[in-house]
């Protein structure tokens, strides 16, 4: 069995894998101060009601900290399994056509790798985590670049923290775009103005594509939420991260 971890800014999201085959994923918050033993415990606790031998290991990371305890972590409880960390020298097969390739997160490349692979290029990833991300792939399967933005959860936090009389709300929709009470008009103004957001973006980058664009990818933890409210967006991949880390985890196997 192989087992795919996804170590983001603000959770970290593991799978298991038989074949090409997801057989059940987790979602955990990213803690940088953990140590290599509690996630050793954290993990097997996961793992262990399924019973199932794990024999190789994939991990992308954007958080350098974490990644430090859970490569120990791996090296300790998990040594028998041939392990493959998303870094420079591994083969992923995505070319970076960008400025500085050594600053591109191994998400972005697990997902570049994903989606040329699910839907051929040129094609648009748009991934809500943290941050927004923007990822362009190309017409071969390059790495083009993108866009950030800021993301929906730091946006709900931030003017909670800064405007004393505005709450944190649930993202769900309200009964129309004109909210007639304050937690309306928040939810309106995220839902909606992020929407309309990734939708600008993406129309923007499409047009430099010539419009030639084989799909507009959803991932990322608030995907779900946005998918139907962004008119750009054709697919929606909540596993993308992970697929790509299956597939860059046989090319190095």
């Amino acid at each position: 069995m192989l087992l795919c971890i996804d170590i983001g800014n603000t959770q970290t999201v593991l799978a298991t894998f038989d074949g090409e085959e997801m057989v059940h994923s987790w979602r955990i918050k990213t803690d940088p101060r953990a140590t290599a033993d509690e996630l050793g415990l954290t993990f097997r606790a996961l793992l262990d009601g399924d019973k199932v031998s794990i024999r190789g290991i994939a991990v992308s990371s954007t958080v350098p900290q974490a990644l430090r305890e859970v490569r120990t972590m791996l090296e300790r409880y998990y040594s028998e399994a041939h392990c493959v960390v998303v870094e420079p020298g591994v083969r992923t097969g995505v070319q970076l056509a960008i400025d500085n390739p050594k600053g591109v997160g191994a998400d972005r490349i697990a997902n570049t790798h994903a989606a040329y692979h699910l839907y051929g290029g040129p094609c648009i990833i748009v991934d809500f985590g943290t941050s927004t991300n923007i990822d362009v792939v190309g017409q071969t399967g390059d790495f083009l670049g993108g866009a950030f933005a800021p993301g929906i959860d730091i946006s709900i936090d931030a003017l909670a923290a800064r405007a004393a009389q505005l709450p944190k709300i649930e993202l769900v929709e309200p009964r129309s775009a004109i909210g007639k009470n304050t937690v309306e008009c928040l939810q309106s103004g995220i839902l909606y103005g992020f929407s309309g957001q990734v939708d600008g973006l993406v129309r923007r980058i499409s047009a430099e594509l010539d419009g030639d664009v084989a799909a507009v990818l959803g991932t990322g933890g608030l995907a779900g939420v946005m998918f139907e409210h962004c008119e750009t967006i054709t697919h929606y991949e909540p596993d993308l991260t992970l697929v790509g880390l299956r597939m860059i985890y046989e090319r190095n196997s």
